[in-house]
Order: structure tokens, then C-alpha cells, then sequence
């Protein structure tokens, strides 16, 4: 029986358009075109996924924790329809003045999926637009990826990446892009 492998996917940048700030209405929340179908694509493939996110419009009181849910029932409904689903959603509600170890970069949340699905690093992989999770999630011994969307949606993947992207980070020029390097035979 081959081990459970979760793909850990950073959801602002990486699965919906940034917009203007912090998204905080169903409304706001729009899924990256193809975003989806790599996820469906990672399920089919026998990946579990989980998505990370900073949700510092918590802490700062521009949503509550009902809006989140929808926001994120918004995405499951939609990635239900090409076949898709997300196991769990992990999140900081923290604002970005406040002290706490699971805002990203630190390490927190990254550690509570870990613990959460009993795994080794090696069995997770980790994919984002920003830096911050995988400073995240580099300590642990997931494979980094950084997909050109987002905040990285300038970025060449072929050209070495900034210096506040960990070492050993892979780039790829979407999504879809890195779902096809890790589900290739």
C-alpha cells in the first residue's frame, strides 16, 4: 500500500486572484483559472490536499469566522463540480501586529497538519505564490514548490528565484504546471 501523500496548497495567489486586499465575501473569492482542475487532478492522483492560508482580516475584525467557512464552502462546491475536494482548511486569524507562532512564515500551522495527519516531511508537499509558507513549511522536510501566479506571477521558473524563497524550492509556471510534474509516471 503506497503512504498517504498531501499536497499542502497556499489558497491567496495560489488558488484565487489576490484582488484588491483581503478577500472578505464569497463574492471576492475567484478561483484561478485552472486552479481547480489541478486540484481534482492531485485527488485523482491519490492526494490528500489541504490549503494554508494568513487570514489577518480575522484579526482585524474586516470578517468573521462564519464568512470564512463560506468563502472556503464557495471553493468546495466549485471544485465538487470538476471532481475535486479539499480535506481540510488551516488558517491564522491572527492580524499582522500580533505575536503568535502560526501566522506564516513561523512554523505553527505548518506543524498542526503535520501532527494532524501524522506525517513525515517527506510525504507532504507544499505549494505557494508567496514566500511565506515555505519558510513555513522548510524546517519540516516538504518539497517546496512556487507557482508564477499571485505575487510570483512575474517570476520566471526558469530563472533562479529570489532570495527569500528557501533553498531547494522548486518553480513551476502554474498550478497545473506542478500537478503535472508530481502525478507524471
Amino acid at each position: 500500500m503506497r503512504a498517504m501523500q498531501l499536497a499542502i496548497l497556499d489558497r491567496d495567489g495560489t488558488l484565487n486572484a489576490l484582488g484588491d486586499g483581503v478577500i472578505t465575501t464569497p463574492e471576492d473569492w475567484v478561483a484561478l483559472p485552472g486552479a481547480l482542475e489541478a486540484i481534482a487532478r492531485l485527488n485523482q492522483a491519490g492526494w490528500r490536499v489541504a490549503v494554508v492560508t494568513n487570514q489577518p482580516g480575522l484579526g482585524r475584525g474586516l470578517l468573521d469566522a462564519q464568512t470564512l467557512a463560506a468563502i472556503h464552502a464557495k471553493l468546495q462546491r466549485q471544485l465538487a463540480a470538476v471532481g475535486g475536494r479539499i480535506d481540510a482548511f488551516f488558517y491564522c486569524p491572527h492580524a499582522d501586529d500580533e505575536a503568535c507562532a502560526c501566522r506564516m512564515p513561523q512554523p505553527g500551522l505548518m506543524q498542526q497538519i503535520r501532527e494532524r495527519y501524522g506525517l513525515e516531511g517527506a510525504q507532504m508537499l507544499v505549494a505557494a505564490s508567496a514566500p511565506a509558507p515555505l519558510q513555513a513549511a522548510a524546517g519540516l522536510g516538504a518539497a517546496l514548490h512556487m507557482v508564477c501566479s499571485g505575487a510570483s506571477a512575474e517570476v520566471d521558473p526558469g530563472a533562479p528565484l529570489p532570495p527569500a524563497w528557501p533553498a531547494g524550492t522548486r518553480a513551476h509556471a502554474s498550478l497545473q504546471a506542478l500537478v503535472d510534474a508530481v502525478t507524471a509516471p
